[in-house]
């Protein structure tokens, strides 16, 4: 457990030599200012004809929807860099030979990659939380919405970076750096349009197109944690609009009127155990 925790301090510590996290906090900061610019507009707006109660009734729904669509660019972000990140912090090694002058002391190869996850992993989900945090604190500040559940939101949020970090580290270990983050973040896309696949087959009324959503959400996860983040933004008011439209508003790609369940929750815990111990095998067999 020692050497893990090392080759997990080591992966941060190469990451800061990268700038990588500074690179995203630079990022973060520009992309709150800019949503929380647009949170304040729509704050001050007041619809032609409008009394204050109806303004104000409809000011939480309004805002939900633009926090719902800016947290999903987020999570793109959170995707694209546990991808690209577990490509060069995995691959990279073993394309140099670092990895043969590290695996040639008393160090196992499930050591090594385990510690290279871990300490992806941290970078990645304290991004996660911290531009979750500072966006939540930018809406309250600037439109006074708390959403429902903020931190159920933000730990699906990681986990479904989580996801795709596992996919990126376990592809790494056969793939090219660029090659394996490419992949997974296809994989990535793939899993959302399945989603609203699925969500038009269900408007449409046609359980054959509707079963592509539940199918590509079991392969890979990231869509239905996804949902999981979206359902604890919304205020109960729009969840029950949801409910009202009917399966035609299951067309809508941000469409959610349930939680996630847990035994969902365990399946995704259960994914990245898998998928994990694939990539170990993999490296396992590999030659040096």
């Amino acid at each position: 457990m020692r050497r893990i925790l090392v080759i997990a301090r080591l992966t941060l510590a190469e990451a800061a030599r990268r700038r990588l996290f500074l690179a995203l906090v630079v990022l973060t900061v520009v992309s709150v200012g800019l949503s929380a610019w647009g949170f304040a507009q729509i704050a001050a707006f007041a619809p032609a004809g409008a009394t204050p109660e109806q303004t104000a009734a409809a000011r939480p729904i309004v805002v939900s929807q633009f926090l719902v669509v800016v947290t999903f660019m987020y999570s793109f972000i959170l995707a694209l860099g546990a991808a690209f990140l577990a490509g060069p912090m995995v691959a990279s090694d073993f394309e140099s030979g670092v990895a043969m002058a590290m695996l040639a002391r008393p160090l196992r190869r499930s050591e090594l990659l385990i510690g290279k996850w871990l300490g992806i992993a941290v970078l990645v989900g304290t991004y996660a939380v911290g531009s979750g945090a500072l966006e939540l604190i930018a809406v309250r500040f600037t439109t006074g919405y708390v959403p429902p559940q903020p931190l159920l939101a933000i730990a699906f949020l990681v986990g479904e970076a989580l996801i795709l970090l596992t996919l990126a580290t376990a592809l790494a270990t056969r793939m090219a750096a660029i090659t394996s983050g490419v992949v997974a973040l296809a994989v990535f896309g793939l899993a959302w349009i399945g989603g609203i696949v699925g969500g038009i087959g269900t408007a449409l009324g046609n359980p054959g197109v509707a079963v592509i959503g539940d199918v590509t959400r079991l392969l890979i996860p990231t869509d239905g944690l996804w949902r999981g983040t979206a359902f604890h933004l919304y205020p109960d008011v729009v969840i029950e609009l949801y409910r009202g439209a009917g399966a035609a508003a299951a067309a809508f790609p941000f469409y959610v009127v349930a939680g996630v369940p847990a035994w969902y929750v365990a399946w995704a815990i259960l994914w990245i155990a898998v998928v994990l111990g694939v990539g170990l095998l993999s490296l396992r067999s590999r030659d040096l």
